[in-house]
């Protein structure tokens, strides 16, 4: 009898030019894409446009969520296109669903903290978005480095089931893995560099 696999949802954003903080119309946009697995099978995939620097990123996510069944939400970091960062326990109030949020890195939250206090009158409200998410934990899996997560909604031994589940190419979670390669590919198109062949 073969196991159950457990059916992650990965999220990654795509890329966008730095350092644009504070010039007139500056505001930039890339992409959200959110994958849809089962181990290595993609099930669906859904791409969304967020602002750089936004606040949009957490009705995006949750839009594009809205009639998938899925057992866990993995997203690539607790931010996404610059400071967009995602109200994870809100995610999880809507859907129900546990929130793994994974880093290949030990996060930096003292640097963090100081550019949100530099670059956001809003900075309190995007700082609290971070503290929501707990205490941070690191996983070994295999030979790699560690990578670290907080998980909302569920036990730690729960996301490191899962994440190491998802080690299929790599210790990135295959389900972000698949997402980020995407949303960097498709970036081009929400940044307004391709041509009309990509219009509707």
């Amino acid at each position: 009898m073969r196991p159950v696999l457990t059916v992650a949802v990965g999220v990654q954003d795509g890329s966008f030019e730095a350092f644009q903080r504070g010039i007139a119309n500056a505001i930039q946009h890339t992409s959200l894409c959110i994958t849809k697995l089962a181990g290595a099978v993609i099930q669906d995939i859904r791409i969304g446009c967020i602002t750089v620097d936004g606040l949009d990123a957490t009705d995006v996510l949750l839009n594009n969520l809205k009639d998938w069944d899925y057992d866990v939400l993995i997203l690539g970091g607790a931010t996404f296109a610059g400071f967009n960062v995602v109200d994870v326990e809100y995610v999880y109030k809507v859907t129900g669903k546990p929130v793994i949020v994974y880093s290949p890195r030990m996060p930096d939250m003292e640097a963090t903290l100081h550019a949100l206090r530099k670059h956001f009158s809003d900075w309190e409200m995007r700082w609290s978005r971070y503290e929501a998410l707990g205490e941070l934990h690191e996983c070994k899996i295999k030979d790699y480095p560690p990578l670290y997560y907080e998980v909302v909604g569920e036990s730690t031994s729960y996301a490191e089931k899962v994440l190491r589940e998802q080690a299929i190419n790599g210790r990135m979670p295959e389900a972000v893995r698949v997402a980020d390669l995407i949303a960097k590919g498709v970036t081009p198109v929400f940044r307004g560099q391709v041509g009309s062949r990509y219009e509707s």
